[in-house]
């Protein structure tokens, strides 16, 4: 992968009231800028669980897969958002097993829900956060505006495809503590 990295971390997993369409917000880790994905609801579920500290009675999938590969005496090294297609994310998730590195396409709820579980580090790649950010130097928050950018999202949409994420966002509910907005 050629393309310059970003380092990113789950922001908050959000659920829109209306429609009951999940979405994760990764957060920039050095400024202002959110990239938010839709998901399913299964893998919003087991992403928040993770986030509040809960366990499961019997393991999630996600679990499951991750205990797995530790049995197996593979460790992922990193999650990466990697491309934006016909407006679809991709991912792929770099392990690394006696000593050689194997990448996989993955879907980013799988990928973000691996990489909750095991600690590792997020990426988005900057191709994909020119295209599909929101906020500070995502050409469409206001950086100065009071709350979050997510909050202040307004005018100069670079892509108008973004207007329905906009949307979306404005109409968030917070959820229960440590699904919503942070502070």
């Amino acid at each position: 992968m050629d393309d310059e990295l970003v380092e990113m971390q789950v922001e908050s997993v959000r659920v829109h009231m209306l429609s009951s369409r999940h979405v994760v917000i990764l957060k920039q880790v050095d400024r202002d800028r959110y990239l938010p994905i839709w998901i399913g609801p299964w893998e919003a579920s087991s992403i928040a669980m993770k986030l509040q500290g809960l366990t499961p009675e019997r393991p999630l999938t996600h679990d499951l897969f991750a205990t797995t590969l530790d049995e197996l005496g593979a460790r992922i090294n990193r999650v990466v958002i990697s491309e934006l297609s016909e407006e679809t994310f991709h991912a792929t998730i770099t392990f690394e097993r006696d000593g050689r590195p194997v990448e996989v396409d993955a879907r980013p709820s799988d990928a973000l829900a691996l990489a909750v579980r095991t600690g590792v580090r997020i990426f988005a790649s900057l191709a994909v956060l020119d295209r599909a950010a929101l906020g500070a130097d995502g050409g469409l928050g206001d950086e100065g505006a009071e709350g979050s950018p997510l909050e202040a999202i307004g005018e100069g949409v670079v892509d108008p495809r973004l207007d329905v994420f906009r949307d979306f966002i404005n109409s968030l509910d917070a959820g229960p503590e440590g699904e919503g907005r942070s502070s």
